[in-house]
């Protein structure tokens, strides 16, 4: 059994991901998937995303659910991320993002032609943060709730 009472507040940090309405569902899916994974390596201390391993009645695990929070919001527009990747830049918050460049072929190509567009060419699908509630929530307390 989890001892609860020995984790931080399950409050106090969270992730955020924010999705380009704009965006056909599937591919939100994919960059949502990559953005997540790519995350967890960006924070690099696991044990800071709070991992627990949720257990059912007979004793099958459930492995690698944080503790905390993930909320999905939704951006009208690339624009609307591209403020927020600005932000999170300045702050020094972990992140990661997902254009319309990472769905072109290989990695190879598609690493080829994100590198040929200008950050301000690129379209954003979405971006995935981790951080401090408060912090995220001034950042992206004007979007809503991803439906």
């Amino acid at each position: 059994m989890i001892d609860f009472s020995t984790l931080p507040d399950e409050n106090s940090k969270r992730f955020i991901a924010v999705l380009n309405k704009k965006v056909e569902m599937g591919r939100l899916y994919n960059a949502l998937g990559h953005m997540t994974a790519g995350l967890v390596a960006q924070v690099g201390d696991v044990d800071s995303l709070c991992f627990l391993q949720y257990r059912d009645k007979e004793e099958g695990i459930h492995p690698s659910i944080s503790h905390y929070p993930f909320i999905v919001l939704k951006a009208d527009n690339s624009n609307k991320i591209r403020k927020v990747r600005g932000e999170l830049l300045q702050r020094n918050i972990p992140f990661t993002d997902f254009t319309d460049t990472m769905i072109v072929g290989t990695s190879a190509e598609q690493v080829k032609a994100t590198s040929e567009k200008s950050e301000q060419e690129l379209e954003y699908f979405g971006i995935c943060m981790f951080g401090d509630t408060s912090v995220l929530k001034e950042l992206t307390g004007k979007l809503s709730l991803f439906k």
